[in-house]
């Protein structure tokens, strides 16, 4: 991991972004690109998208800037986005169902092969062409068709569980939507996206927003 390399996740989780970025401008037919004006789209200072890019080579050339294609391609090996990864949803709820049927997922190489479930009626159906099995069948499935990731969308109370089943079965990774922190081994990669977490973050910035606005008619009542 990137981590054996020194570095930070900051820089890590700032990657998307530029991936998302180069794919607009290449939309748009824009092939050349400089860091003042990857600040002006992103928000980040040139400073600091000079020393995230430097983290992974010598890309770009003074006087010159970017060249948008190469960039946009050199991210795309970085964040391991130039090969598929095949995956399992474990819940089919309706945040396991929105999952599966984000297209969005597979064009990016992430190939959702089959979904898992307790439950009777849902098991034999499909999702948007992806089928549910017995979650019974999850250990063999994960063996049999070389699964790299388990995406678990359970319950908090059976989560710790799902992800036990999946590390013995051999998954590399785990995106987890259960808001629990699991225990996994350190050769389990596991990605948390906890919503309550980041409505949370909202609240408090929508607070501090609403106070500073206070505080700022305060000062002009004066």
């Amino acid at each position: 991991m990137a981590k054996n390399r020194n570095i930070s996740m900051a820089v890590i989780r700032r990657l998307p972004k530029y991936n998302r970025c180069l794919k607009e401008l290449l939309d748009k037919e824009i092939y050349r690109v400089s860091s003042k004006e990857l600040s002006g789209i992103l928000g980040f200072t040139a400073s600091q998208i000079r020393q995230d890019l430097n983290n992974f080579g010598g890309f770009g050339q003074q006087g010159y800037g970017y060249n948008v294609e190469e960039l946009y391609h050199e991210i795309q090996k970085i964040l391991g986005l130039t090969k598929d990864y095949k995956a399992v949803v474990v819940g089919v709820g309706n945040l396991g169902q929105a999952i599966a049927n984000h297209t969005n997922f597979e064009e990016h190489g992430f190939k959702i092969l089959a979904m898992f479930d307790i439950n009777p009626t849902l098991i034999g159906l499909q999702i948007r062409g992806t089928p549910v099995h017995d979650m019974r069948e999850l250990g063999d499935y994960i063996k049999e068709n070389n699964i790299e990731i388990g995406v678990i969308t359970t319950p908090v109370q059976v989560a710790q569980g799902v992800a036990d089943e999946l590390v013995e079965a051999g998954i590399k990774a785990i995106w987890n939507f259960a808001p629990v922190d699991l225990k996994v081994p350190d050769n389990v990669v596991v990605e948390d996206v906890h919503l309550n977490e980041s409505l949370f973050i909202m609240s408090y910035l929508i607070k501090e927003q609403e106070l500073l606005k206070s505080l700022e008619d305060e000062e002009n009542q004066k």
